[in-house]
């Protein structure tokens, strides 16, 4: 079972990075305006991607990045990046509905193709998680890999974001 889920994970590292990397970069890019400004870095995670602001926040912290809240008052000089599981996250629409400054989005792509983050968001990067990993004996699929991959799109744009700020 481990060599199966650990195809299976490399197949999604992958797919995210064939298919994504010049989005990883745009983030990247627009992520370090901020970063060489005078603005922040507002990370909007939500659900189990809170686990992505504690680990922005704790080893290696990512460069003036704050978490962002009901509180937060952003200057034209900040960026968002909001992390959520799906595209059709009602939470996160109403958040990207809500901000005046350049934000992006890392969420995985809806069956049913509408993606209003995608069409209103500066850059779009997707997580390509189409449902669980391992197929059970009965056909249902188990073992969602939404915050690895989102864990990884992390990393990607970190180390972009820190080679453009450096």
């Amino acid at each position: 079972m481990l060599k199966i889920v650990t195809t299976q994970l490399q197949g999604l590292f992958q797919r995210i990075a064939t298919n994504e990397e010049e989005n990883i970069e745009d983030t990247a890019r627009l992520l370090a305006q901020a970063g060489v400004g005078e603005g922040h870095i507002y990370f909007a995670c939500f659900d189990e991607f809170e686990a992505i602001m504690l680990h922005a926040t704790n080893e290696e912290p990512f460069y003036k990045m704050l978490p962002y809240t009901t509180d937060t008052t952003l200057t034209p000089a900040d960026r968002v990046c909001i992390f959520t599981k799906t595209a059709d996250d009602e939470a996160a629409i109403h958040l990207a509905s809500t901000l005046d400054v350049p934000y992006a989005v890392v969420a995985s792509e809806v069956k049913n193709g509408e993606n209003r983050l995608f069409e209103e968001s500066y850059t779009y990067i997707n997580l390509q998680v189409r449902g669980g990993l391992i197929p059970g004996e009965t056909g249902e699929r188990f073992l969602h890999p939404d915050l690895f991959a989102a864990l990884f799109v992390y990393e990607a744009v970190k180390l972009s974001f820190n080679e453009m700020i450096q």
